[in-house]
């Protein structure tokens, strides 16, 4: 077992066709199909089930596919660290982080850390919470912005950078809208609109709610934080939003509330694994979240 037999064979599970995986290898499909067979021939067993070209992996095929995908990770890290050892300041940070994140946090901190350091790289990738979790677990990502930080993750260390206030957002012309603050059970007639099932954010609201006695009707859902304004813009419904999601713009015919009675509020972080070290650029970069957060006035501590 080779490492080419390995690229490969990631390359075909990954894009479940032989062609595909050829053109993208810029290699000929016969070399593709015969590496393949030669790896199975020397494991002994079927990796892919085949229906001419495409091909899905067996049941085996799926635990060797999650073995050899860490392994790759870990010899691209450790060719990495090598790479960065040399010079950190131009080497690439891996980070994976919520929809929340993405509009105002992320890119702030990305475009502080290269004004510093301008040669340096960024690898991105948006996820639901809790694959934000597996995938530093698993070492797909050594780093991962997080709101609110798990409570338990034995795999994982956690720092907090800062504490956010949850605001409601509600249609301009809304009987509450002129208020300089609201109560929250004050919307529990309202219909909600929210993000759907899964993502972490609509637990924060829902069960902030329940702690009142009562649960949210959910009258829309969007699938991101502009179409949940979006539908609050159009009249249809009131929502809660992490704070910094509305700190550079938000549609004029929605007005943002403070929360009192309870002041709901979520701490965002970083994660990290407890088994692995940060690569050198990544400890850079994670050093430099923490004095950014430390120092910066847009942020609570």
């Amino acid at each position: 077992m080779d490492f080419r037999q390995i690229r490969y064979f990631m390359e075909v599970a990954i894009r479940e066709h032989v062609t595909e995986a050829a053109d993208s290898l810029h290699v000929a499909q016969s070399s593709v199909s015969r590496q393949i067979v030669n790896l199975e021939n020397e494991l002994g067993v079927d990796l892919f089930i085949r229906d001419g070209r495409r091909v899905r992996l067996t049941p085996i095929g799926k635990i060797f596919f999650e073995r050899m995908k860490h392994a790759m990770n870990v010899m691209d890290d450790a060719r990495r660290e090598v790479e960065e050892y040399l010079d950190p300041e131009k080497g690439t940070v891996r980070i994976t982080f919520p929809i929340s994140l993405a509009a105002h946090t992320l890119p702030t901190v990305i475009y502080a850390f290269r004004m510093r350091y301008p040669e340096a790289r960024f690898q991105l990738k948006q996820a639901l919470y809790r694959d934000l979790i597996t995938n530093v677990i698993k070492g797909d990502f050594n780093l991962a912005l997080i709101g609110p930080l798990p409570l338990e993750e034995k795999k994982l260390q956690q720092k907090p950078l800062f504490t956010e206030n949850i605001l409601a957002l509600l249609p301009l012309h809304h009987p509450l809208a002129k208020r300089p603050s609201l109560r929250l059970r004050e919307l529990a007639e309202e219909p909600f609109v929210l993000l759907p099932e899964g993502y972490i954010f609509r637990d924060l609201v829902v069960n902030a709610c329940q702690e009142l006695g009562f649960t949210p009707h959910v009258a829309f859902e969007g699938d991101d934080i502009d179409a949940l304004k979006g539908l609050v813009s159009a009249g249809l419904g009131v929502t809660l939003m992490p704070e910094v999601t509305l700190v550079d713009s938000f549609p004029r015919s929605t007005v943002k509330i403070p929360l009192v009675e309870p002041n709901v509020t979520r701490t965002v972080g970083v994660i990290t694994p407890k088994e692995r070290i940060l690569l050198p650029t990544e400890k850079l970069f994670y050093n430099f979240l923490q004095e950014f957060f430390e120092s910066s006035d847009d942020f609570k501590r």
